[in-house]
């Protein structure tokens, strides 16, 4: 009997304290931050374009950016779910990203269609992409780095909405800075090249998140 309280003793005092993880609601408010810091700051750098007053007036840019942000949100809110193996206990919420890109694609469709007669397509093509992948990078970093101290088993849908994320970060910094009114160079180099690189995040999820 003394031996096994000895025991008991021993692991007690050798057991290090784990540190409970965040409330997911608090981990995406915390990369939320970091991400409207570092746009305010992209945008105090580069400034916003120069016509933006301009762009203001029309109704249809402005539901674009805030569909835009909508998606940031809701992948950002449900990167935070998936770090958990139950996600919370909030399986509905985790399916918002869904809502927010289908109403995303209704937006781009009305847009595209009140672009008429089409707006003059820009001088540059793929800059816009790079761009976007740039800009991206560091809120994709912290992200990855901030899911690999948690135990998502979900780590493929986890990587392509971290992912997602990262780059509608890049995509609402680059709508707010380019001076551009063509919806197809947008659809063809802004938000096309954003969905795929979300697609390469499920592949990178597994390389990187999985445990």
């Amino acid at each position: 009997m003394d031996n096994i309280e000895q025991l008991i003793k021993s692991l007690t005092d050798d057991a290090t304290t784990v540190r409970p993880a965040p409330h997911p609601f608090l981990l995406s408010f915390k990369w939320a931050f970091a991400a409207v810091v570092y746009l305010s700051l992209l945008l105090a750098v580069f400034g916003l374009r120069p016509d933006f007053l301009q762009a203001i007036e029309n109704p249809w840019f402005v539901v674009e950016v805030l569909a835009l942000l909508c998606i940031f949100v809701a992948t950002l809110v449900t990167t935070s779910l998936l770090a958990f193996p139950d996600l919370h206990q909030k399986r509905a919420v985790a399916f918002a990203p869904v809502l927010m890109v289908s109403m995303f694609l209704v937006v781009i469709f009305f847009a595209w269609n009140a672009d008429y007669p089409p707006a003059s397509l820009p001088d540059h093509t793929y800059e816009c992409t790079l761009c976007i992948i740039l800009v991206s990078f560091l809120p994709a970093v912290w992200t990855f780095c901030s899911l690999r101290k948690l135990a998502s088993v979900h780590y493929r849908l986890a990587g392509g909405l971290a992912l997602l994320s990262a780059t509608s970060v890049g995509a609402l910094w680059l709508r707010l800075y380019e001076v551009n009114d063509s919806i197809i160079h947008v659809v063809e180099w802004h938000y096309l090249p954003m969905f795929v690189i979300g697609v390469i995040g499920i592949w990178l999820g597994e390389i990187i998140l999985k445990w």
